[in-house]
């Protein structure tokens, strides 16, 4: 017979929960400082995995001194200062201006899905080309963008864009057609109108799924910013990642993975405490 905390109905405490949750994470850390003291202990020089020491080091210089591709001024006596005319802010605030466009373009998305959804003749219209669209891998269009846009920022939000609209639009519509039509029947029985029953009725009702389903993209939102950085590019995380890994510069470049993903973390968060602030009724099945 199974241990008891292995069955289905099996709660673990508070204490349990959080000592569970962090488990992986102190075995992932330990294990790196292991191979690396193990690796330095070889070889003083070692490069690839770098000691916190080092990384500290790193992210301090990147987050207080300015990139080496700008112009060296005296560096200002404030803090403050200092951070905001960093290496460190300045690929933040590159990336941060790419994701953000991005994600407001993917507003007509959602938009797009929906009278997908609900209008027949809009779906028979768009849906067909759709399909065969979000087929296409983004990636392999990323020359002609360049070609079509320049080396600028719109290729690589419309690189984004190209990326993941095609999967919201798809999964807007599909949301869409789960609601049952008897609610949309009875709109129109109490008087409402087309724009209100799509506006009012169904999308109210399935904006927390759709919201879902963008805080679930993210990962794909980054995956094509950093495509688009990588290869043309003067500045933003993925640009400066590429940079240090030609003088492999770990002490610097793991930091900034770290940081990366603080950052979709932190961004995932707001996104589900908005869905529950805007939704409160909102339970997921």
């Amino acid at each position: 017979m199974p241990a008891a905390f292995l069955l289905i109905h099996a709660k673990p405490s508070r204490a349990w929960s959080v000592l569970l949750s962090w488990t992986l994470f102190a075995a992932g850390i330990g294990a790196y400082f292991y191979v690396s003291h193990a690796r330095h202990r070889d070889n003083p020089e070692d490069r690839v995995m770098p000691t916190i020491a080092q990384m500290a080091r790193g992210m301090y210089n990147a987050a207080l001194q300015p990139a080496e591709e700008d112009e060296a001024t005296a560096p200002p006596d404030n803090f403050v200062q200092r951070f905001f005319g960093s290496m460190l802010w300045k690929d933040t605030r590159a990336s941060a201006r790419r994701f953000f466009y991005s994600m407001a373009l993917l507003v007509p998305a959602v938009l797009l899905g929906l009278h997908m959804g609900l209008f027949p003749y809009a779906g028979s219209f768009f849906l067909r080309f759709i399909l065969f669209f979000d087929k296409i891998v983004a990636l392999s269009l990323l020359p002609i963008l360049f070609i079509a846009f320049g080396i600028d920022e719109l290729a690589k939000v419309m690189l984004i864009v190209i990326g993941v609209a095609p999967t919201i639009i798809l999964d807007t519509f599909n949301l869409v057609r789960g609601v049952p039509a008897e609610q949309t029947v009875k709109a129109f029985t109490l008087g409402a109108g087309d724009f209100d029953v799509a506006y009012r009725v169904v999308l109210k009702q399935v904006m927390p799924r759709i919201l879902n389903s963008i805080r679930l993209n993210l990962k794909s939102v980054m995956l094509f910013l950093f495509a688009g950085e990588m290869i043309a590019s003067t500045d933003g995380l993925a640009f400066r990642i590429a940079l240090l890994r030609r003088h492999m510069g770990m002490d610097v470049i793991i930091p900034y993975v770290l940081w990366v993903a603080l950052l979709l973390f932190l961004v995932d968060l707001g996104m589900r405490r908005l869905n529950r602030m805007l939704h409160p009724w909102f339970r997921e099945s």
